[in-house]
């Protein structure tokens, strides 16, 4: 099946992901010194970085006219969203840094080459960060799902302090509301890092 508009949803029809418990032990654990390639060609050491850090997760975003990784992805419970999610922060990107994100990035078990194109396709301000060698998922435990014989991370936001995470949005559902309920949190609860 061919990929729908990737950015017009009706949530309604779309399966909610649950919330499975498989984020619950995130709060408080210290981001692992590993290094990951970002889309803007460098390397992210998200343990290295100073202040307030937002990384969102997502399964993998799909291109505009490919066929789907499997028929059903849409009925996959927390699959369906991706770009809408990626597409939220950066309409969002600058409240955010005001509200005192120093930086933000996006996460998937993707290639950084997949990446790099989604990314200029959709004119990201911000660096996407492949975990394909899932080192950062499997040292965070981060929630995951088996698709196509993939491992895909469960779409997630961490709000990572000075290397700690100090917030978790888990499971998020609809995607394209994620960062606008980041931004909440962040003005709810500004620090001084």
């Amino acid at each position: 099946m061919n990929q729908k508009n990737l950015l017009e949803v009706d949530w309604s029809k779309i399966p909610a992901p649950s919330d499975d418990g498989a984020a619950a032990h995130l709060v408080g654990m210290t981001i692992p010194p590993l290094s990951l390639r970002a889309t803007d060609d460098t390397e992210v050491t998200l343990s290295a970085l100073p202040g307030r850090t937002i990384v969102f997760a997502y399964p993998r975003t799909g291109e505009p006219g490919k066929i789907s990784l499997v028929d059903d992805w849409d009925m996959i419970p927390g699959a369906r969203g991706c770009t809408p999610q990626a597409c939220s922060f950066r309409d969002l990107f600058a409240e955010l840094k005001a509200a005192g994100a120093g930086q933000v990035f996006g996460l998937s078990t993707q290639s950084n080459l997949y990446q790099t194109e989604m990314a200029s396709r959709l004119h990201l301000p911000f660096a996407v960060l492949s975990d394909a060698k899932l080192a950062l998922t499997r040292a965070l435990n981060l929630p995951t799902m088996e698709v196509a014989e993939q491992t895909l991370i469960k779409r997630l936001a961490l709000v990572i302090d000075n290397a700690r995470i100090t917030h978790v949005f888990y499971p998020v559902f609809p995607p394209d509301r994620n960062a606008g309920d980041v931004l909440a949190w962040l003005k709810q609860n500004r620090v001084n890092l």
